[in-house]
């Protein structure tokens, strides 16, 4: 079924909406919260959660990509998800170890600030993204968006861990001085 369409259900307010928005993206919904979370419960209960908030948002909202729509909300739940066992366990992952890759190039997540830069910020990584070369931009999103280990990228890329390694830390940095040179917090 097209996006138009199950956008309209939701609209309509139709349990419809709801299951055609399983079939076409569930898998992929999946995928981004098992990337983020070990267990598979908990990936399925942040899918369910999110077909839920879609309920909820739409209307007033009407996304204009459906699939990446879904996407940040699967992946919002489980980072929050992932954050809250986090605080309970105190454990160390693939998760926490991307996202503390990229701590030298945010901001503290405390500062004022960085509400109000956020929409900048995002404006700059994705201008930094569509320079870089078509495998390096594919690289740093499967990272740092859908959260793959490192030994996941190695086979997706056919390259070698220390060549994964080297091109992320080469890019962070890169991406930190133009943050810097545009007056982006780091």
């Amino acid at each position: 079924m097209e996006d138009n369409r199950i956008i309209d259900l939701y609209w309509a307010r139709s349990q419809q909406a709801i299951a055609e928005s399983e079939l076409k993206y569930g898998t992929y919904c999946r995928t981004v919260a098992r990337n983020i979370l070990s267990r598979t419960e908990d990936a399925e209960e942040c899918v369910n959660d999110t077909w839920l908030r879609a309920w909820n948002a739409m209307p007033p909202q009407r996304p204009a990509v459906l699939q990446a729509f879904f996407g940040t909300l699967t992946r919002n739940l489980s980072l929050d998800r992932w954050r809250r066992d986090r605080a309970e366990k105190r454990g160390g992952g693939t998760v926490e170890l991307a996202l503390e890759e990229l701590e030298d190039c945010l901001a503290a997540r405390d500062e004022v600030e960085q509400a109000v830069q956020a929409e900048d910020t995002a404006r700059l990584i994705s201008d930094f993204l569509r320079r870089q070369s078509k495998q390096d931009r594919q690289l740093f999103v499967r990272r740092y968006w859908y959260l793959d280990d490192i030994r996941t990228l190695c086979r997706r890329f056919g390259m070698g861990e220390s060549q994964v390694k080297s091109r992320l830390h080469r890019m962070r940095k890169r991406l930190k001085q133009e943050l810097e040179q545009e007056g982006v917090a780091v």
